[in-house]
């Protein structure tokens, strides 16, 4: 009878401390409203996908982002640092289990009596000899919800880790392609200024001849000297940042900075415009986003963690088993001994720590609260001033192309005058300088609007295998 209302009364308990069990916050998405659409994007709302670097059409591009991809180091300690999530959250989910250990023990004993002599100076000894063996178990009910919570924490950073995987990746390709562009810029830069300079040796030979002749001043030929002395001056000026991108694209390629790659003798050409998607598409596509919303859910749970830490833990006990002093009797079922236990513990006096520890969980999630609207305004952000941009370098290039072809032209009136005595060799040494200027300008500004989509691709999240749905589902 006592045992029957023993076991009554741990079940009343246990049902009514279930209902005392703790529980989180709810949090919105993203305490503001968003617009309809982009406020600086004019293209149609359907999110970007695909292999996006794709769309420039080179093929050794491609193949250094899978290279890249596979072998970056930064990006294999991100992936190192997701499989550690992973088995954090697997020794979590542990704890809602009940263990279950075995132990065998053996021990001989001698023993001697003195002053107990059987005759003569003999001492009287004895042996003897014990086996044991035991199965012990070990279950704490999870009243307060302590246990889910920290295994919630424990999902919730496997879900920021594979963000933060999915963000390196994102980050890695846009490094890839800018470092490609920019050792491409410089290769046709190059280009460019060494065709320059076998024009303006031309017009050198051109002026030197005329000055022989008498026909032309010295004036004209040391101008067309000074052009050619600061034409190898720019050739010299590309060297410089075509050998710092050959190096920077090797180790992000997690090769040896030998400075081998080439790049492209010309810049590729814009692809079309991308669709911006919905603002409001960007909450579950940004890995950042969806990681610092895992990181908010999991500075919760450890607020609850940390409050179910004040009531008493509950645990009960169990072990069984069998003990002789020979060996073959240990499976005996008649030498069994087994023991059932409870255990009620409660936090009386610790100083003031568990609740000092409550305050301190508290104050991590208002923070965690704070860096997820800062992460999702700053993405915000990124996506429109990149939006903005395409139109801005759009007009700018459109303008400098004007420009270009008004310079060739005037080139080509300079002289024709200069050739019939119209104008002086001064101008048509002006002339060859701005045309040349001029072009390189165009090759700057494409690379500028070619790293502006990149950024905005980068800013949508879009062209990667990425988390998806409500990130407090992402558990293992």
């Amino acid at each position: 009878m006592r045992a029957h209302c023993f076991k009554f009364f741990l079940l009343a308990v246990g049902c009514a401390l279930a209902g005392c069990a703790l529980h989180l916050p709810e949090r919105t998405a993203f305490p503001m409203s968003l617009p309809g659409q982009w406020i600086a994007g004019q293209s149609a709302t359907n999110a970007p996908s695909g292999n996006w670097w794709e769309s420039l059409g080179n093929a050794e591009l491609t193949a250094l982002v899978k290279e890249a991809l596979v072998s970056n180091s930064d990006l294999q300690a991100t992936a190192v640092r997701l499989e550690q999530a992973r088995l954090r959250q697997r020794i979590a989910s542990a704890d809602r289990r009940p263990t279950l250990n075995a132990s065998l023990d053996a021990s001989k004993k001698r023993s001697n009596f003195i002053g107990l002599p059987i005759g003569g100076s003999s001492v009287l000894t004895s042996r003897s000899e014990n086996y044991g063996f035991t199965l012990s178990s070990n279950w704490e009910p999870d009243v307060w919800g302590r246990i889910r919570a920290g295994e919630l924490a424990a999902s919730m950073d496997t879900a920021t880790a594979r963000a933060e995987l999915a963000a390196a990746q994102q980050s890695l390709v846009a490094q890839i392609v800018k470092a490609w562009l920019a050792l491409t810029e410089a290769r046709e830069q190059l280009g460019l200024a060494e065709v320059h300079v076998v024009i303006i040796e031309t017009t050198v030979r051109q002026a030197n001849l005329r000055y022989g002749l008498g026909v032309g001043p010295a004036l004209d030929l040391r101008l067309a000297e000074t052009n050619l002395a600061a034409a190898r001056a720019v050739v010299a000026q590309w060297e410089s940042p075509r050998a710092e991108a050959r190096r920077q694209l090797e180790v992000l390629l997690g090769r040896y900075p030998a400075g081998m790659l080439e790049g492209e003798a010309a810049m590729p050409e814009l692809p079309p415009a991308i669709p911006a998607g919905l603002p409001s598409q960007l909450l579950t596509r940004r890995p950042d986003i969806l990681g610092a919303h895992s990181r908010l859910i999991a500075a919760d749970a450890r607020t609850a963690v940390a409050r179910a830490e004040l009531y008493p833990k509950f645990s009960l006990t169990a072990s069984g088993g069998t003990s002789s002093d020979e060996l073959e009797n240990l499976l005996n079922s008649h030498l069994l001994v087994w023991s059932l236990g409870t255990n009620l513990t409660q936090p009386i006096l610790n100083g003031g720590r568990l609740r000092a520890n409550v305050k301190l969980r508290e104050a991590m999630a208002a923070e965690a609260v704070i860096q997820y609207r800062g992460t999702v305004l700053n993405a915000f952000s990124e996506v429109e001033t990149a939006l903005a941009n395409e139109n801005l370098l759009a007009t700018r290039e459109a303008r400098l192309a004007e420009s270009a072809a008004k310079a060739a032209q005037a080139l080509r009136l300079a002289e024709d005058r200069f050739a019939r005595g119209l104008e002086p060799f001064v101008r048509v040494l002006e002339t060859q300088r701005r045309v040349n200027e001029m072009r390189s300008q165009e090759v700057g500004v494409r690379r500028l609007r070619l790293e502006n989509r990149v950024n905005l691709h980068l800013a949508l999240g879009g062209g990667f295998a990425k988390p998806t749905g409500n990130p407090t589902e992402a558990g293992e």
